[in-house]
């Protein structure tokens, strides 16, 4: 395996990790590892949508919410992100916030579905 996966891969094994812990109800740990992961793969989805829910389980949702949007700053067209931002808006009461970041994961799926309606060939 080249050099450059090395870091990829380690960051998924942290993450395994992390959702054996968060399994186990140890939160703590689960955050300590997810947060690794993402010091060696700072695009990691996984790794950030974890880490958001551990914070949610703590009932810490402004940290759950801005785990989540700094994912967002990273993949944009992320269509979980931006569910998981209007539930974490929602709990938290901010509704105008929930229904924009609602509004924006569907408008995402339906910018995925179409494109892949384009991209399916005749007669697929």
């Amino acid at each position: 395996m080249p050099d450059n996966q090395e870091p990829e891969r380690l960051a998924e094994e942290l993450c395994d990790q992390a959702v054996d812990a968060y399994a186990d109800g140890n939160y703590e740990a689960a955050i300590e590892l997810y947060q690794k992961a993402l010091e060696l793969n700072p695009k990691y989805g996984d790794a950030y949508t974890g880490l958001a829910m551990c914070h949610q389980q703590r009932d810490d949702l402004d940290a759950a919410i801005a785990v989540t949007r700094r994912y967002v700053e990273v993949e944009p067209d992320d269509v979980l992100a931006f569910t998981n931002l209007s539930m974490f808006y929602q709990k938290k009461g901010m509704i105008a916030e929930a229904e924009a970041a609602g509004a924006e994961a569907r408008r995402l799926d339906w910018k995925r579905q179409l494109k892949e309606a384009k991209d399916k060939k005749p007669g697929e």
